[in-house]
């Protein structure tokens, strides 16, 4: 398989909560210059982030139920019902890994039907946030399985607001158990080309990154700890 250029795996994230209004209309837009696949707002950047990125190669996309997932699965309806709508491309939910946790495999497809059954419809694609710094390989797996099951197009390791990011070993287990029935992106913690690159040799086709780590892996920059912590 021909790789693309990086930032045509570049789910550019712009998701800090402290972000002021001007400050995310600055990041958004830094991930357009770039080129990026997506960037990847705050429902409440969603009209801005559309709006910004009409007539461009870069998408939109969105979190939902962000950053812990445990909201009701009608909620998670509800809150895609919406973004749907708004026009966004991609949607990012988080699954409730306390479910996962607890082996309630019904229940962890039935929370991830909840949002695909009104996206799939619309064109609308849906990566499942699986955080797996709290899981282990097993539930990893078996997390994978239901994503598939409930017709997901991406599992994906974290939000970048837990305690860790994505893994080598956490990713091989995606790609192992996804046997090309579904896409995987890691995010978190990649801030370098040579970690970006070795996820997509080992099968990722998304990356998620912070907004600040597009320039480092566009541009070859040496990282910096104004990365901040995604």
């Amino acid at each position: 398989m021909t790789e693309l250029p990086i930032a045509r795996y570049l789910d550019h994230a712009v998701l800090k909560p402290e972000m002021s209004q001007q400050e995310a209309i600055e990041h958004m837009q830094l991930g357009i210059d770039y080129n990026v696949r997506t960037i990847c707002v705050r429902p409440v950047d969603i009209p801005k982030a559309v709006a910004m990125c009409k007539g461009t190669q870069t998408e939109v996309s969105c979190v939902l139920a962000f950053p812990h997932g445990v909201t009701l699965a009608e909620s998670k309806t509800d809150e895609a019902k919406r973004y749907v709508e708004l026009g966004v491309a991609e949607i990012d939910m988080v699954v409730n890994y306390g479910l996962i946790r607890s082996g309630l495999w019904e229940l962890v497809e039935a929370d991830i039907l909840a949002v695909t059954k009104v996206a799939k419809p619309a064109g609308v694609k849906v990566k499942t946030i699986f955080e797996t710094c709290n899981l282990d390989a097993d539930q990893i797996a078996k997390a994978t399985e239901a994503a598939i099951a409930a017709q997901a197009d991406f599992v994906k390791t974290s939000t970048g607001f837990a305690s860790g990011g994505a893994t080598k070993e956490a990713v091989q287990v995606m790609v192992d158990t996804a046997a090309g029935r579904i896409e995987v992106k890691p995010s978190g913690g990649i801030r370098d080309l040579q970690t970006a690159r070795m996820y997509i040799q080992m099968g990722a086709t998304r990356l998620g990154v912070g907004s600040t780590t597009t320039p480092v892996l566009c541009d070859g920059q040496a990282p910096s700890a104004a990365q901040g912590s995604y």
